[in-house]
C-alpha cells in the first residue's frame, strides 16, 4: 500500500493498514531522508503514546534505525508529544519518530516525524520521506536486544530535560503558593502526572481524573480536549468546586480549559487569552503566527500592540517554519495546539497550561474574569465547528460545489472577501469568517466559523453545510 503523510505525519487504522510492517516502512523512508541530508550522524529521538501496542511500534522503528547505523535514543514509557520535541534539541539529535495519533479516536495510531529543532516537518521535506517509503520486501531491521547491547539503542528518560525547560520558561513558584484548586484531566493520556510533578508541594492542589492507561478511552469518544470529549472531566471539576480546569489531549500537545464554573473556554477564546497574557501582562513584543481556522482575536490584538499576525495553512508542518522564519512570539491552531518562543517550534500543551495559570496568578483573575478583560480589548467573538464524515468518492464533488461558491452573504452577513490558503475561508463584513476543509488526518470536511454576532453563529454554520452540500 502506498502510505502518505497528511497534516502531522501518518495515521492509520491499528491491525488494518497501521501494522508493524508499514511502521517499518515509514521508518526506512525517515532514515533514508536523514542520509541524504546528511543528519544520520546525528541520532534519532523516538516516542510514543499510551495507544494500543504504541511501545512495540516504538521499539520497531528502533530496530530499522538501528539497521541503519543510526543511533537511536528510545523513552523508557510513555512521554509527552513536547517533551520528545525537546530531547531533540538537547540531544542535539537529527529528528524524531513518534508513534501517536494524539486526538484521533482509539482505533488508530499515527507516525510523526519531527526536525532538529523538535518542530513540525514542512510539506515539501514529508513528501521526500515518503518518496522514500520502500515495500517492505526491503526494510531492514537489526534485533532489538541485539541493538542495545551494541549502543545503537540507548533506552532513557526525556522527562528531567523537559522539566528543567519549562522551569526556566515559568516561574513555577508562585502558582504553587497560590492556593488553586485545580482539576486535571489527562484524558487517559501521557500528561499525567505532569502537573503534580510541576508544582507539587505546595498551596496549590491538582486533582487528576482520567490519568490512568486505558486505550479505549472511556467517557470520551477521543482523547480531543474539546465537547463532549471533556464534559466528563468537567462534572469532575464542577464537582470539586475547581478554580479552573485544564485539559490534555491524549499525548499532551494539545490543552483545554474550563473555567471556575466548570464551563468549556473554547481554542479560539484560549488563543486570545494567550496572545493577551504575552502582550500585554508579560510585556512581550513578537511576532504571531496563527493558522487561517483560529481567531482574528489575534489580528485585532496585533494592531492594538503594533506586531504583525502571519497566517498560514493548517497545522504545525506549516506555523513551525514560519515561526522559524520570524522569530514568532507564539504560533498556534484552533485545535488547542500552541507553541511559544525560547522553546521548541512546536506544541505544548504542558506548558501552554503553565503560561495559563501563569496569567491567573499575575492577574490575580478567574478564567471568567479573564475573558472578559480580552473582550474589553477587542470585543466578544463567539466561535463553532461541524465536523462530517463523508464518503471517500464524494470528495472532488465536495471540493468542487465548495470552489465554485460565490455567496453573497452568509449567515445574513455580507461576504466581502474569500481566501484559499487552506480550504476556502469566506470573510465576513463583521471581521467574522466562515472556513470549510477536509481534515489532513482523517476522512472528515469540518465546517468552522468566527463571529462578532453571537444570535448568527448556527446561521452560518447552516449555510457553510449547505454551501458544501452536506445537507
Amino acid at each position: 500500500m502506498s502510505i502518505q503523510f497528511g497534516t502531522d505525519g501518518w495515521r492509520g487504522r491499528i491491525a488494518d493498514d497501521y501494522t508493524f510492517d508499514n511502521v517499518r516502512r515509514c521508518a526506512q523512508g525517515f532514515a533514508a531522508f536523514l542520509q541524504q541530508n546528511g543528519r544520520a550522524a546525528q541520532g534519532v529521538i523516538i516516542g510514543h503514546d499510551k495507544r494500543f501496542q504504541a511501545e512495540f511500534f516504538a521499539q520497531a522503528a528502533a530496530e530499522v534505525l538501528a539497521a541503519h547505523d543510526i543511533h537511536v535514543w528510545l523513552t523508557d514509557g510513555a512521554t509527552p508529544t513536547p517533551a520528545i520535541s525537546y530531547a531533540v534539541v538537547d540531544k542535539k539529535a537529527g529528528g524524531a519518530i513518534n508513534i501517536t495519533a494524539s486526538h484521533n479516536p482509539f482505533w488508530d495510531c499515527g507516525f510523526k516525524v519531527r526536525d532538529p529543532q523538535g518542530g513540525a516537518i514542512p510539506p515539501q521535506d514529508l513528501k521526500k520521506i515518503e518518496a522514500q517509503i520502500p515495500e517492505i520486501t526491503a526494510v531492514s531491521r537489526r534485533k532489538f536486544d541485539d541493538a542495545v547491547s551494541d549502543g545503537l539503542i540507548t533506552v532513557f528518560d526525556a522527562g528531567p530535560a523537559y522539566e528543567a525547560q519549562l522551569k526556566r520558561l515559568v516561574n513555577v513558584e508562585p502558582i504553587k503558593e497560590a492556593g488553586f484548586n485545580i482539576a486535571y484531566d489527562a484524558m487517559w493520556g501521557n500528561g499525567a502526572g505532569w502537573f503534580p510533578r510541576l508544582l507539587s508541594p505546595g498551596d496549590t492542589s491538582i486533582n487528576e481524573i482520567h490519568n490512568r492507561r486505558n486505550p479505549i478511552y472511556p467517557h470520551m469518544t477521543r482523547p480531543e480536549p474539546i465537547p463532549p470529549n471533556i464534559d466528563h472531566g468537567l462534572a469532575f471539576a464542577r464537582k470539586i468546586a475547581a478554580d479552573v480546569a485544564v485539559i490534555n489531549d491524549g499525548d499532551a500537545d494539545r490543552v483545554g480549559f474550563g473555567d471556575e464554573n466548570g464551563d468549556f473556554i473554547d481554542q479560539l477564546r484560549v488563543y486570545g487569552l494567550m496572545g493577551y497574557y504575552f502582550l500585554e501582562v508579560r510585556g512581550e513584543r513578537g511576532p504571531i503566527v496563527k493558522t487561517i481556522s483560529t481567531t482574528k482575536m489575534l489580528n485585532k490584538l496585533g494592531q492594538l500592540y503594533g506586531v504583525p499576525v502571519y497566517e498560514t495553512g493548517v497545522g504545525f508542518k506549516y506555523i513551525a517554519p514560519k515561526m522559524m522564519e520570524v522569530d514568532a512570539m507564539i504560533g498556534g491552531e484552533e485545535s488547542g495546539g500552541y507553541a511559544f518562543r525560547g522553546h521548541v517550534p512546536e506544541r505544548d500543551g504542558i506548558l501552554a497550561g503553565l503560561y495559563f495559570l501563569d496569567m491567573m496568578v499575575q492577574t490575580g483573575k478567574k478564567p471568567s474574569e479573564l475573558l472578559d478583560t480580552l473582550f474589553e480589548k477587542v470585543g466578544p467573538h463567539y466561535y463553532d465547528r461541524i465536523d462530517s464524515r463523508f464518503e471517500a468518492e464524494r470528495k472532488p464533488e465536495i471540493l468542487a460545489r465548495v470552489a465554485a461558491a460565490r455567496p453573497e452573504t452568509i449567515g445574513g452577513l455580507k461576504v466581502t472577501d474569500i481566501v484559499t490558503i487552506d480550504g476556502h475561508q469566506f470573510i465576513m463584513e463583521d471581521g467574522g469568517w466562515l472556513l470549510v476543509r477536509f481534515s489532513g488526518t482523517e476522512p472528515v470536511i469540518r465546517v468552522y466559523c468566527e463571529t462578532t454576532h453571537e444570535d448568527r453563529l448556527a446561521a452560518i454554520l447552516e449555510d457553510g453545510m449547505r454551501l458544501a452540500g452536506l445537507h
